[in-house]
């Protein structure tokens, strides 16, 4: 086997040197989104070592504009799996070629990375407990209405992220620097300790790739970490009904990813917080079927209840204040992130019931405008 992944681009790996740093850029179709991608992988305050493009059964310039942009391709061959299956292609080639220290980042191609998102990373990775390091996400610009409440959503995430002191939930498919030793670890428990194909890194068959792959690294015994500095630039869903199918698959994802581990230690914490969403969902349609069915009985004043009222309005506010003054006017509205909570709500309802009958679950490409 060749010691470089693709001919006439490579530089040589597994020699023993310094931990070295290869970008796996999975793309489908991303000729419009891939240059800002590539570029701030080249603008990084320490700069990959190689960059590859994993591109998968693409029918538009993808290839053409990652080699224009100075990247190397690695092309699929009859990859039916998606994102996971064309990762495993090229990671299948790579793990042979690189050393127990180097470190692979993966990385959308519809994403833009900080610039010290990569030596930060690397840093955090000198502590051996910790399997990998995940990013933060802030949405672009753009999309209207449907764009500003999902980038209030990243942006209350993120908060969350950093008042549990970074430890991740996710390693966000959108940029994670992984261990190739864990990489390694994580191929050869699938069959036995971990579900997927043996001897793959990504288990094909999860819906969710990231969420997945953080249930096997954190079940091996490994920490991940979301730094507040590692923040990444990525897509929000154009319309409502592509945020719909988008957020389908992520919370199916969770729950079929959560049936295939099992309830242990690792699992209980995503168990609770899905108990805890389909709490809150029968919360807020308690209240509102109560709301309908006392409308007729008149007002009255309650103070605690305006209290309550006026502490959820300031939480909303003060989540986002970060932002800045439209994020917050669109808290204060609040009816329009209710709305909004109710729509997400609507999608774990219809992803439960897909789950418990088995539906085909099935995945959605929005294809990015040039950046």
């Amino acid at each position: 086997m060749s010691k470089y992944l693709i001919t006439g681009a490579g530089v040589e790996l597994g020699t023993g040197r310094h931990a070295q740093v290869v970008a796996l850029v999975p793309a489908h179709n991303e000729e419009a989104a891939l240059p800002a991608a590539l570029d701030s992988l080249w603008q990084q305050t320490r700069r990959p070592d190689r960059v590859v493009v994993v591109a998968d059964n693409c029918t538009d310039r993808t290839v053409e504009v990652a080699r224009a942009a100075g990247a190397e391709v690695f092309e699929t061959v009859a990859n039916m799996h998606k994102k996971a299956g064309g990762l495993n292609q090229a990671l299948g080639v790579l793990l042979e070629l690189l050393a127990p220290n180097d470190r692979i980042l993966v990385m959308d191609a519809d994403g833009a990375l900080a610039p010290g998102f990569v030596e930060l990373a690397l840093s955090e990775l000198d502590d051996e407990t910790v399997g990998a390091v995940g990013g933060i996400f802030w949405g672009e610009s753009g999309h209207g209405l449907v764009g500003e409440l999902q980038r209030n959503e990243y942006a209350r995430y993120a908060r969350d992220i950093e008042r549990k002191r970074g430890r991740a939930m996710v390693l966000t498919g959108t940029a994670t620097l992984h261990r190739v030793d864990v990489l390694i670890a994580v191929a050869a428990a699938r069959g036995r300790t971990l579900p997927g194909p043996a001897g793959r890194v990504y288990d094909t068959t999860a819906l969710t790739e990231d969420n997945e792959i953080t249930l096997a690294i954190k079940t091996l015994g490994y920490r991940c970490v979301s730094p507040a500095e590692c923040w990444v630039v990525t897509e929000v869903m154009p319309t409502w009904r592509d945020l719909w199918r988008q957020r389908l698959r992520w919370q199916r994802g969770a729950i079929e990813n959560l049936r295939a581990y099992g309830l242990n230690r690792v699992t209980l914490p995503y168990a609770v917080q899905q108990l805890g969403m389909g709490i809150g969902v029968i919360a807020m349609w308690s209240f509102v079927l109560l709301t309908v069915l006392t409308a007729g009985a008149g007002y009255t004043f309650r103070p605690l209840w305006l209290l309550v009222g006026l502490i959820f309005v300031a939480e909303r506010i003060v989540t986002v204040r970060r932002r800045g003054p439209r994020a917050v006017v669109l808290a204060a509205v609040m009816v329009v992130e209710w709305a909004y909570d109710l729509f997400l709500q609507g999608v774990l309802l219809r992803s439960v019931w897909d789950s418990i009958r088995r539906a085909e679950a099935r995945w959605h490409h929005v294809s990015a405008p040039a950046s």
